[in-house]
């Protein structure tokens, strides 16, 4: 009699369990915010790099685009040739073109 009243009352126990996870609502995973809405937020921080002090770092870090390679070209440019007079100069840096220009040109500064 015990053994069967025991049975009962896990029976019971377990069932309850289950209907309690099956109806509970499930927890929906925050979706990933698409890369043109990260770069739209990141536009709107209004960084501003200056093509003149920046260091190699600073251009990876606070340009779209600018690996290691490109920001050494950027130093290299401006070591050899004196300080950018305006942003529009990037354009003669070795691997930097129009559309990388018009990706970071509000990020961009010449002081």
């Amino acid at each position: 009699m015990r053994k069967s009243c025991f049975s009962s009352l896990v029976f019971a126990v377990l069932t309850s369990l289950s209907l309690a996870v099956t109806a509970a609502p499930s927890a929906k995973p925050e979706s990933p915010t698409p890369i043109a809405a990260q770069m739209a937020q990141a536009e709107q921080t209004s960084i501003k790099v200056n093509l003149n002090s920046a260091n190699a770092g600073t251009l990876q870090r606070d340009l779209f685009g600018i690996g290691a390679a490109k920001a050494k070209a950027i130093i290299a440019y401006r070591e050899s040739n004196g300080s950018f007079t305006a942003v529009d100069e990037l354009l003669e840096v070795k691997g930097i073109g129009k559309a990388l220009l018009e990706k970071n040109r509000e990020r961009l500064e010449v002081k």
